[in-house]
Parts: C-alpha cells; sequence; structure tokens
C-alpha cells in the first residue's frame, strides 16, 4: 500500500439531492457485491482502509479533495445499509447525530444478538482516544460506528482544526488494544509547527503505566507537583501552558479518577470526565517526576470514475452513473442465484480496464 496523506480542507455545503440519491444506490450495490464476494469482514477491512475509504468516495462522485467526502459517502453507507443489510450495522453520523451513536447500537444490536453494551463502550473509547488521548489540534465533529452480528467493528470518525481549516480522519477496525497504537490508519497533514501528545503510542507505555497509577493515588499528588511545576521550562515538545490547567477542575476530574480506582490505561480513558487535560495532567508528572515520557509521534500514517460534485475531475455524468448502479445490481443478484461466473468475468474486464490505462481500480 502507498502511504503518504491527504489533504482535506473543510468544506461548507452539502451534496445535492440528485447526487446524494445516487450514491445512496451506488454504495447499496458496491457494499453488496463486496459483501457476496468476501462477507462483512471483508467490507469492515476496506472502509478501515484510509486509501480504499478515498477512492470509494470518488467512484460516488464526490471531490476528492473535501472533507465533506468523508461525512457524505458515511451518510450514504447508513442510509444504504438499513440494520442487518449485508450483515452490517452503521450507526451514527455528524453532529448531533452522532451523540445518538450508543442509542442506535443498542437498537441494532439486540435482534442480532450481539452484545450491544460491549459495543457501545468500544464506540465511547475510540471517540475518547481521538478527542483526549491524541493531542493533535483537531476536534471531533463525526463519528460512524459500524459492526457485525460477531461483533467486529470499524469506526470512520474525524476531526477539525479551525486554525487551519483541514481535517482529519481516523480508521479503527477491532484493535487489540485501545491504549498501544489501536489506530488502522489516521489521513491527514501533520500540523506544522505545533507538537502531537500522543498519549497512546506503542513507545509510551511506561508513561500510561504510571498515570494511571497516579489516577489511583488520588488529586492531591498530581496537584502538587503541577504546582512545582509551573516555576519549570517544561519541555517545549508538549506544547502545553500550565496556565490552562484550573487546579479547581482538575481537582474534580483526578477525584474522579480516583474514585473509579482504575486498573489499566483503557479503564483510565473510560472514567466519564477525564478528558484532554486531565490525561495531559498526569502524563506531565508522569514524565517530569518520574522520568517516563509520553510520545509526540503524530499517528498520521495513510492517506490516500465518476467525476465530482464540483466538477473536478469532471462533471458527475448521470446516465453513466446509473447504468454502474444498473451494472453492480445485476451482478450482485446473479451472483445471490448462483451466477458466480458472471462475477468473474466483471472481475477479470475490471482487471483488463485498469491494465489498459495503467490506472488502479
Amino acid at each position: 500500500m502507498r502511504t503518504g496523506y491527504a489533504d482535506s480542507p473543510l468544506h461548507t455545503g452539502r451534496a445535492p439531492r440528485w447526487l446524494f440519491e445516487r450514491m445512496v444506490l451506488l454504495a447499496r450495490e458496491i457494499s453488496l457485491a463486496v459483501v457476496a464476494d468476501r462477507g462483512p469482514h471483508e467490507l469492515l477491512r476496506r472502509l478501515s482502509d484510509p486509501v480504499w475509504f478515498q477512492a470509494f468516495g470518488c467512484a460516488l462522485g464526490f471531490d476528492w479533495h473535501s472533507s465533506g467526502l468523508t461525512t457524505t459517502v458515511c451518510g450514504a453507507l447508513k442510509e444504504a445499509l438499513k440494520p442487518g443489510d449485508a450483515g452490517l450495522v452503521v450507526a451514527g453520523g455528524k453532529g448531533r447525530v452522532s451523540r445518538r451513536t450508543p442509542e442506535e447500537i443498542r437498537r441494532a444490536s439486540e435482534p442480532l444478538g450481539v452484545d450491544g453494551e460491549v459495543l457501545v463502550q468500544a464506540s465511547r473509547l475510540s471517540a475518547k482516544v481521538d478527542s483526549s488521548a491524541v493531542q493533535d489540534g483537531f476536534q471531533l465533529y463525526h463519528h460512524v460506528f459500524l459492526f457485525t452480528a460477531d461483533g467486529s467493528w470499524a469506526v470512520v470518525q474525524q476531526g477539525m482544526d479551525d486554525r487551519t481549516g483541514m481535517a482529519r480522519r481516523y480508521h479503527w477496525l477491532t484493535p487489540r488494544r485501545f491504549d498501544s497504537d489501536p489506530h488502522a490508519a489516521v489521513a491527514g497533514r501533520p500540523p506544522a509547527g505545533s507538537g502531537v501528545l500522543n498519549l497512546v503510542a506503542a513507545e509510551g507505555e511506561a508513561n500510561r503505566v504510571t498515570s494511571t497509577a497516579l489516577a489511583r493515588e488520588g488529586p492531591a499528588v498530581v496537584l502538587r507537583e503541577l504546582q512545582t511545576m509551573r516555576e519549570l521550562s517544561l519541555p517545549r515538545h508538549h506544547e502545553v501552558r500550565l496556565s490552562e490547567l484550573d487546579p479547581g477542575r482538575l481537582e474534580r476530574v483526578l477525584l474522579a479518577a480516583y474514585e473509579a480506582q482504575p486498573e489499566d490505561y483503557t479503564a483510565l480513558l473510560a472514567v466519564p470526565g477525564v478528558g484532554a487535560k486531565g490525561l495531559r495532567a498526569l502524563s506531565l508528572v508522569a514524565e517530569l517526576t518520574y522520568g517516563e515520557p509520553a510520545s509526540v509521534r503524530d499517528p498520521v500514517s495513510f492517506s490516500f470514475a465518476h467525476g465530482g460534485k464540483d466538477g473536478h475531475p469532471f462533471p458527475v455524468d448521470r446516465s453513466t452513473y446509473d447504468s454502474t448502479i444498473e451494472s453492480l445490481r445485476t451482478a450482485v443478484r446473479d451472483a445471490a442465484a448462483g451466477q458466480a461466473e458472471k462475477v468473474g468475468a466483471l472481475k477479470r474486464l475490471a482487471r483488463l480496464s485498469a491494465a489498459g490505462d495503467g490506472r488502479p481500480l
């Protein structure tokens, strides 16, 4: 897989109704084709690949360089795949819709016989990591949680940085741990001129262990050390001002962590009210008092048919778009009827087409 970054400028507006309706239809047929060929887990895997996701959005006719590709593609998927379709559930969305994600997960998980509370916790923790444990300047405004009947899940969520007018997309795929390099990938450009405090980088394990131990000791220890640090010259890479850490507010946060007595860092992340500043305070004390540094490695790892909404690289050709939808719909229907040779023929044709013009499919 080629690596790099994908710039996603923050754009306002929305896809026109005529295009979004077609995006829903084509997203459905592509998804059903993938599931028919490889199963729902393969669709989860592809959606957690930022390169495939970006190509998927381009094939649906959205603008490759727009932050709206993430929100619109996820919206089209959610509209296209009702709970249980293709063995996959799509929950969440943008803004206020994202706050209904737990309710949507619980409602859809019950008929599938999957533990909804486990999935709700996974949804919350993935959002907590990218909003608080990865302190990169991007604030989450979009969260979509996808899961299958056996409890496998993926997340596509996006944050914005008002200072730079850019967006960053975070991809997850059922990680082994929430607190040690949990991302499948992160698509975006490293922020210029500012450090990133990555509290879930694998190399920061000792800092996390010490932070968790400090949380179990109570607020007094951390607040005393932070007060001492106000007179120190802090490491430049933290990009932190102690003046931002209000002692009264911080004491309440640390007290909540102390009362929860978290066993590990994942449990600390799950404590309500413990956000970016609380985690940062614990991390600073763990590093400057106990010599266990946190990581400042930016988690950005990857980035990056029918035209685009704004006419780039060319206007969407509606008739061609409709023909593609119908062709895929027929292929999926034939595959379901046991006519797999037609699907194989379509694949061979796709490979020949890709070889002919030099572009990846």
